[in-house]
This record gives structure tokens, C-alpha cells and sequence, in this order.
């Protein structure tokens, strides 16, 4: 098994930030619900406990029992794990007297600590809390402070277990890469040796073991997650993974044919499937966002079945599901609100009857992204931007008609094109245009127009989780609004997006 570092997660926005610096370790992590602890086998090599949004002072916050670790393997209370731990052990935690919040800086360190070996004094660490440790119970030490904060580092005595009330997951603790290094390789000696090549090895073995000689049907997006799981799965199993590109009729201008071609160079088996029309009578004045994902997903479901029924004996659904989506459909206090319903956790209808298989669960997107270049995948598909599985039809608001979806995918194509040959494209996460519904007045030569509007999106991010806008030059700007509207015949008005998730999200719909 794997040697792993269990994160509890107490519903902190950060939770998924430790697990990134973790990883970035080369160590391999797993976050799981507070309430939702696994059995403590052997590879597990130590537990962090997260932040959260609850004060540990009010009856209903998280508490579980932490006796199945506790004192017996390292652990790290991050924030609210540092004040559950002190609260719950006979310490006192109360509101402070204003929120410690932002940059501080730690006047006291002790350096001969294992978790602060190598931290300088006056290091700077990012604070994000309401509550304050004021009392630690006596077999407790204090190993770092702030001006304000006297208890920001403690250690229980006798045991490898440590509270910290400081983040040092964010960018803003400067030294917070040394802190969980430390934690992790030196207190909780792991090997570092999770790596692309090292899960390439065990996933395409693991595969073997599980699959067998049986079939596999695995549905193709032309996007980083599909397709790499694809050439896991054929690396493992061969000729037994059947392939599926389904044309719904929404996807980027050419892009079927030139995904389909890309896919024969990879010597995967693939069938494409044109079922444009199916999918734009399902979509016949549908407006609501909600409806069009459902409806689109049903069609999918459809011809899919359809056309994996006409492969003798297949057993297995493969899906490219990655861990940003697990971690989406199960929070802290059970299944999480739904945002929106694309994801791949839990569609599978029971009447196709098929075991699913799900190679890159256990990865976030740069980890896809870093096991297809091990994999040798075309870095054309692996810098591929992230693109909504109901395509064009969310980024159409209102009614989907095939003229729209021509008008947006000339847009679009203009916009990426132009990224592309800016040598832009690379700094930005995912790019887009929206076509609105509204019509505004414009002119062209002589004439008064009364055309459509559309919105250009591009954003920074790591992981899809947060982004923020992208400060594309106004020069480019400019110069793929005059040609969109100089040869996307009716638009007539371009507008550039400049909000950040949160508040708004990637996508419009």
C-alpha cells in the first residue's frame, strides 16, 4: 500500500491547499470528512487535522474522537485542529477580541523543534481565525508565538502531536513549505516517492490485476482527463478498451474531426458518433441551466448505452473522474450543495449494468496533466484548456438553435486562435465566449444594426477550485473584438468578464 498522510477536513476552504502542499512533496495524501474517518491501517503515516469555518466553542462543532491516532502516530491540528486539540484536552479557547486575520509574524521560534527546524525568527505565517488558544493544559509546550498570538506553535510532551494557529498551506507563510516538510518527511518519514512514473506503474498494474481480460468502454471528450485515463487503461488492458466520442453537436468549431484524428495517432480504438440532431431536438427551447445539463446528460446516457451494447461482453465504464470531483460531492456534513450537476461521481444509471473503473481519482488536474507527459500524450491534448461537458449549450444563455451554436463557435474559435497565437494560451486556465441574450444598437458602415452581444472569459487558476480573471493585454482585446465582429456575422458588441470565483463561477451557467 501506498504510504499516505490522512487530512481530516472540518470544512476549511483551505483543506484542499494542504493536500496540494502535501503532494507537491511527493508524498500522496487523502482528505476525508471529519465524520468519516478510515481505518487506521499501517501505510498511514500521519494525520493533519484542518481548519474550519465552526468555533470549537459552540455545542454543535465537529469533535470526533481522535483516540485511534492521537499519541500513536504523528499529528498535526492546523487552526481549528490546533483549538480542538487545546479545547478538548483542557485548554481554553475563546472569541478574540478582533479577528486575527492576514500576514503576522512569529517573534518566537523554537528552532530545536522538529516541525520548525530551519524556520526563521520573524517568519511570516498568514492568520485566519475568530478564536484564540488563551490556556494550553500543562503537559502542552509552546513552540512558536506572535506579537498577538501567544500559543500560535504548541507540542504535547511525549508525543508527536503539534497544534499550529496559523495557515501554513497559503503562499502568504513564506516558510510554510519547510513547516509541513519537516511534519511529513522528517517527523513522519515519508519516502517521498509518490511520483507521476511511481502511480504510472502502480495504476497500469493495479489495472491489470482488476481488469483482467475483460472489456472496457471508456466515453472520449478530446479533454486532459479522458483522454489520459484512456492511455492508462490501454496501456493496461489493449485492445480490450473500447473508445467512444459522442458529437453532440456543442463542441468547439471542428473540433470532432480533429480530436478523432489526434486519437488514431495515439493507436487508441475509437468510434465517433454523430448524434447532433438527437441532442439539439432535446435541447429545443430549454432555457433553464439545470434542464439543459440533464437533458444533454440523458441523450449522452443514450447513445452511449446504445453503442456499448454493440460490444460483445463489455463489463467495465471507465471514467476520467479526478479528486477535485470527489471532493466536490462529499463535504463534511454529507453531500455537498449542488453547484452544478456535471460531474462524474454517482451518474451511472443502474439499467447499463456496468462496474465502473476510475484511473485518476486519486489526482488533481496539474497531477493529469503531469501523468500524461509521463504517458508521452501530445502536449497539444495535455495543455488542452478545461472544456464543460455540456459544451456550448451553457455557454449559449437561453434557447439552443444550431444557428447560435455556429455564431459561438466562430467566436470562440477566433478567441482561441488569437491566445494561441499571442503565446497566451499556456498563461491562461480556461478560456471561452458567451453568447448573451440580448441584442444591442450598433452601427456598420452607414447602417443601424440591431445584432447580438457576446462575452469573452479567460481565467488564472491551479485547479478550477479558485480563479481570478485574466489581465489579457488590451491590445489583444482589442484585437480580437474588431474581428469577431468584423467576421462573425451577427455580433455586433463584444464585453470582457472580469469577475473571479467566488463570487461568480468559471462558467455562466
Amino acid at each position: 500500500m501506498q504510504e499516505t498522510i490522512l487530512i481530516l477536513d472540518f470544512g476549511s476552504q483551505y483543506t484542499q491547499l494542504i493536500a496540494r502542499r502535501v503532494r507537491e512533496l511527493n508524498v500522496y495524501c487523502e482528505i476525508h470528512p471529519y465524520n468519516k474517518i478510515p481505518e487506521i491501517t499501517k501505510h498511514i503515516k500521519g494525520v493533519i487535522l484542518s481548519g474550519s469555518p465552526f468555533s470549537v466553542r459552540n455545542p454543535d462543532a465537529p469533535n470526533p474522537d481522535l483516540s485511534a491516532f492521537k499519541g500513536k502516530l504523528p499529528l498535526l491540528g492546523v487552526c481549528y485542529g490546533a483549538q480542538l486539540m487545546a479545547h478538548k484536552f483542557g485548554g481554553e479557547v475563546q472569541a478574540s477580541e478582533h479577528r486575527e486575520y492576514g500576514r503576522a509574524n512569529l517573534s518566537y521560534v523554537n528552532t530545536a523543534n522538529p516541525l520548525f527546524k530551519n524556520i526563521s525568527n520573524n517568519s511570516q505565517v498568514w492568520m485566519s481565525h475568530a478564536d484564540t488558544i488563551t490556556r494550553i493544559p500543562d503537559n502542552y509546550e509552546i513552540i512558536s508565538s506572535t506579537r498577538d498570538v501567544k500559543y500560535a506553535g504548541y507540542q504535547i510532551l511525549g508525543e508527536q502531536t503539534y497544534g499550529i494557529q496559523f495557515h501554513p498551506e497559503v503562499y502568504h507563510s513564506l516558510e510554510g513549505e519547510i513547516l509541513l516538510k519537516n511534519f511529513v518527511v522528517n517527523i513522519c518519514h515519508c519516502s517521498q516517492n509518490w511520483t507521476a512514473d511511481s502511480f504510472v506503474e502502480t495504476t497500469v498494474a493495479d489495472l491489470k490485476q482488476k481488469l483482467g481480460n475483460d472489456k472496457v468502454v471508456l466515453g472520449l471528450s478530446g479533454g486532459v482527463d479522458s483522454s489520459v485515463a484512456a492511455v492508462l487503461l490501454h496501456k493496461a488492458i489493449g485492445k480490450n478498451l473500447y473508445c467512444i466520442f459522442v458529437d453532440n453537436g456543442l463542441l468547439r468549431k471542428d473540433e470532432f474531426e480533429s480530436v478523432l484524428d489526434s486519437y488514431k495517432h495515439m493507436g487508441l480504438n475509437v468510434k465517433g458518433v454523430n448524434a447532433k440532431d438527437l441532442f439539439y431536438s432535446a435541447l429545443a427551447g430549454v432555457t433553464d441551466p439545470e434542464k439543459k445539463r440533464k437533458a444533454i446528460g440523458k441523450i449522452f446516457i443514450d447513445v452511449f448505452d446504445t453503442e456499448s451494447k454493440r460490444i460483445e461482453d463489455v463489463k467495465w465504464l471507465a471514467q476520467g473522474t479526478i479528486y477535485p470531483d470527489i471532493i466536490e460531492s462529499i463535504s463534511v456534513k454529507g453531500p455537498s450543495a449542488t453547484i452544478k450537476s456535471h460531474h462524474n461521481v454517482g451518474g451511472l444509471p443502474d439499467y447499463m449494468k456496468l462496474k465502473v473503473v476510475e484511473p485518476l481519482k486519486t489526482l488533481f488536474k496539474d497531477e493529469v496533466r503531469r501523468v500524461g507527459k509521463t504517458l508521452n500524450i501530445d502536449d497539444a491534448i495535455l495543455s488542452r484548456h478545461p472544456f464543460p461537458g455540456p459544451g456550448l449549450a451553457i455557454r449559449i444563455l437561453g434557447d439552443i438553435t444550431a444557428e447560435k451554436v455556429r455564431i459561438i463557435q466562430e467566436v470562440d474559435a477566433i478567441f482561441i486562435n488569437n491566445l494561441k497565437a499571442d503565446n497566451l494560451y499556456k498563461e491562461v486556465w480556461q478560456a471561452g465566449a458567451i453568447f448573451l441574450p440580448v441584442q444591442s444598437v450598433g452601427v456598420m458602415g452607414d447602417e443601424r444594426t440591431y445584432e447580438n452581444a457576446v462575452a469573452l472569459r479567460a481565467v488564472t487558476s491551479t485547479d478550477g477550485m479558485t480563479a481570478d480573471w485574466c489581465h489579457l493585454p488590451y491590445e489583444f482585446l482589442g484585437k480580437v473584438s474588431n474581428e469577431i465582429i468584423n467576421k462573425v456575422k451577427g455580433i455586433n458588441r463584444v464585453v470582457y468578464d472580469i469577475s473571479s470565483k467566488p463570487p461568480a463561477t468559471i462558467e455562466w451557467e
